[in-house]
């Protein structure tokens, strides 16, 4: 859920000093902007001056101004250049989105995907966008869409509300609609869990025992002990900076560097030493995620290809998702912490496999519990109430919790969440999923705003908060 706003006040001096460490943190913004702009561009088909302005430029502040940029449709890249000392190339290669080139220019990905697995999940709206229902779910939409004219602007760009299997009211800025993918950010950790989960009931991979990472098999390396589970609940203990918030230290952050300066993300992350016995403390960050998506690509065949096939056939064909983007690292391992782009619709649709357990159209996807498994809280992350890939409102001790719930978001739900304010909010109690994507710049990624949603949302349908 990291965001990048103010990571970068020490670039300027490292122009200034020639500090290999710090010049390494110019080179952050600059893949950054390459790589978030091609996706942009070529996935989600947006016009690359607007995003700038609403999704990167803040984001990189106070050097956005310094890094130029340049479309390239013809050869579908984009560079990016750091006044003239640092150079970035992402490139758009299909079916695996963009990728930041370190060395050559990888070949162009010819992915043959296969037949679409049979759609479990029926359609849930026709192909035109769905008004709301009511005068009051109107004005939730309504209040979620208002700007405020000093800022810090939350700029909503897709609202879908499905309720007991239908979508009853959704709303697009201009330039977006039915068919536009969009960035989900951390969301994406929620999709690795439900892959993690189609492993487990397949028998592939247990999440209790050692991690299959081959750089801790050593009995005696402490990090040995560490499981699947703590990966996913974020209390493995490795040292690997944070990936929660962001200040000018962030630039230094492993996690950081990881994910927008490394060709392979896991293996920068297998290197952490252990700070923590593992199960023992939490700490969010994006490394236990990226390991975790190097495991689901070596089950499954051990590159990009068979990883895009495996999560269609087993996941995104069956829930009937129609644009949906997981984008990978230069070693072909889908960066499952934050980079998987779809529709407003496709989130929703996704919601939807945690409505009943993991049961889609009479067919199981997930094991059995595999959902109050996610949803449960993981003892340690009580300030924010984190559970197994997924922000859960179920643990009523937890100040956090005690806040969402008491603002309205019922005692069951539990959310995929991802920075600029995404959100995916799964009410089973209520029949419900909400999504809300955008690039907001307000407190906690605008959560006050998605609180009030929920609330309005359940009041136009007669439910009690």
């Amino acid at each position: 859920m990291r965001r990048l706003t103010l990571l970068f006040l020490p670039p300027i001096a490292a122009l200034v000093g020639g500090c290999d460490s710090l010049g390494r943190a110019v080179a952050v913004p600059t893949h950054y902007t390459s790589h978030q702009l091609c996706s942009a561009v070529f996935v989600g088909g947006l016009d690359p001056a607007e995003f700038f302005r609403d999704g990167i430029e803040r984001e990189i502040s106070p050097v956005g101004g310094l890094i130029s940029r340049q479309v390239d449709r013809e050869h579908a890249e984009v560079s990016a250049n750091f006044l003239g000392l640092v150079h970035s190339r992402a490139v758009y290669r299909g079916a695996l989105g963009c990728q930041v080139v370190h060395g050559e220019r990888p070949q162009d990905a010819q992915l043959d995907i296969g037949p679409a697995a049979p759609r479990l999940l029926p359609e849930i709206a026709g192909p035109a966008a769905v008004e709301p229902v009511n005068s009051a779910l109107k004005a939730a939409l309504d209040r979620a869409f208002v700007e405020t004219q000093s800022g810090p602007q939350r700029r909503t760009k897709a609202i879908v509300v499905v309720h007991d299997g239908r979508l009853i009211a959704e709303r697009y800025a201009p330039g977006y609609g039915v068919d536009t993918p969009l960035i989900g950010w951390s969301m994406t950790k929620s999709v690795t869990n439900a892959l993690l989960g189609i492993l487990v009931r397949q028998g592939k991979l247990a999440m209790s025992q050692p991690a299959p990472v081959a750089a801790w098999s050593n009995p005696e390396d402490p990090r040995h002990a560490i499981t699947p589970d703590n990966l996913l609940r974020m209390n493995s203990g490795i040292d690997f900076g944070q990936s929660m918030y962001s200040d000018w230290t962030s630039a230094f952050d492993p996690s950081a560097q990881m994910e927008f300066d490394s060709a392979d993300m896991a293996a920068k992350a297998e290197k952490a030493p252990l700070a923590h016995r593992p199960g023992t403390a939490w700490n969010y960050t994006n490394g236990n995620t990226l390991l975790l998506s190097r495991i689901i690509r070596d089950k499954v065949g051990g590159d990009a290809a068979s990883v895009v096939r495996f999560a269609h056939r087993e996941l995104f064909d069956k829930l009937g998702l129609q644009h949906p983007t997981l984008e990978f690292d230069g070693v072909g391992t889908p960066i499952g912490s934050s980079h998987m782009w779809a529709t407003a619709r496709d989130w929703a649709r996704f919601g939807m496999l945690y409505l009943d357990d993991g049961v889609v159209g009479g067919d199981r996807l997930l094991p059995p519990g595999w959902v109050d498994y996610s949803a449960r809280l993981t003892p340690g992350s009580e300030q924010y109430g984190y559970g197994a890939g997924f922000w859960t409102n179920r643990g009523g001790s937890s100040p956090a919790i005690r806040a969402r719930v008491g603002a309205g978001m019922p005692a069951d739900s539990f959310m995929a969440r991802g920075s600029q304010g995404q959100y995916a909010i799964i009410i089973p109690s209520a029949r419900l999923v909400i999504v809300r994507l955008g690039m907001a710049y307000t407190w906690r990624d605008d959560i006050m705003t998605i609180e009030r949603l929920v609330r309005d949302v359940q009041a136009a349908l007669g439910q009690a908060s």
